[in-house]
């Protein structure tokens, strides 16, 4: 599921580069003012009030904040993202919690109390952002579990786009990134006869993390073949074989485009546009499980003919008794 990012500096009005006292006077004053005892009923000033207090519990650890900043300025945009491995643990975070029990504020003369005591704001209140960065099981008030595990660094999802006899041929294939400004060549093993929309998995090949890179995500696209159209089943081919008429009526062989190269087929007498033949074995898939081509002819008339061509149409329309129209 998608989780929205945070801008814990905007949610305390700071700029990035903000220093640790600034960044604490801006959370007391947003937390004196939307402190649940002060708001009661008020539900959108407790979101708020727990917005402020995680914003701050990330931004007053150098360590946390380091690694929020690491997002990068994918996520400077607001931009969704889901499924992310987030920073879940990374080791150094000390094993605490935010316990806001050690903070005590005072307004109009009168104690507001600990921070921990929320006016029955409950739960861990750490939002869904804040759990796929740092780990589940962190809540205010008391020691947050955060894993001290390292994690790896982000995977990088790229499309690589293939023509259909590259897809059949399987084998090595080049892929070259623009990684931060720093191009790489890498190669990946493709299977034979592979589906479009496959995804393949380059291990190590993502992005660098504290306990290592992440993986390189390929998947497989089907450039579009000026031959060949891929049927439903993502494994029969299909493609047009033009054909003289005096083929179409006489037959004989011809020859028919594969992956491959080209094939003879034997044409039979009198055959009309769209008759299809099927060549078993000639389509997409892996071996043993390869797909069929369907060819299909289609007649084509020659776009000019000389005097003595057109003699012999006008003869054999006089001596033809075909006639398509014929009770129609």
């Amino acid at each position: 599921m998608a989780v929205s990012y945070k801008d814990y500096y905007k949610l305390l009005g700071v700029d990035r580069s903000a220093d640790k006292d600034t960044i604490a006077r801006a959370y007391k004053k947003l937390a004196k003012k939307y402190h649940p005892d002060l708001n009661p009923g008020d539900k959108s000033a407790e979101e708020k009030f727990k917005e402020v207090n995680e914003a701050y519990e990330v931004l007053k650890d150098p360590k946390k904040r380091q690694l929020y900043d690491q997002l990068g300025s994918n996520w400077q945009q607001g931009q969704q993202f889901g499924g992310f491995d987030g920073f879940g643990g990374f080791g150094g975070f000390g094993g605490q919690g935010f316990d806001g029990r050690n903070m005590h504020f005072t307004f109009n003369g009168r104690d507001m109390g600990d921070m921990g005591d929320m006016g029955g704001m409950g739960g861990s209140g750490f939002s869904d952002f804040f759990e796929s960065l740092f780990g589940q099981g962190s809540g205010f008030g008391g020691a947050g579990a955060y894993s001290r595990a390292p994690r790896r660094g982000s995977d990088i999802n790229v499309n690589v786009e293939l023509t259909l006899a590259q897809v059949q041929e399987g084998g090595r294939h080049p892929i070259a990134l623009n990684l931060d400004g720093e191009r790489k060549t890498y190669e990946v093993n493709i299977p034979k006869g592979i589906a479009d929309g496959a995804k393949l998995r380059l291990a190590g090949r993502g992005r660098p993390g504290p306990a290592g890179p992440g993986d390189l995500l390929v998947t497989i696209r089907y450039r579009e073949d000026p031959n060949f159209k891929v049927g439903e089943d993502g494994r029969t081919l299909q493609c047009d074989v033009p054909v003289a008429p005096w083929e179409a009526a006489l037959g004989g062989v011809i020859e028919v485009p594969t992956l491959e190269g080209r094939v003879q087929i034997n044409l039979p007498g009198n055959s009309n546009s769209g008759r299809g033949f099927r060549l078993r074995g000639k389509g997409l898939g892996p071996e043993g499980r390869r797909g069929d081509l369907i060819a299909r002819i289609q007649v084509q008339m020659p776009q000019t003919s000389s005097a003595e061509e057109v003699e012999l149409w006008k003869k054999l329309a006089s001596c033809s008794s075909f006639r398509p129209r014929q009770g129609r």
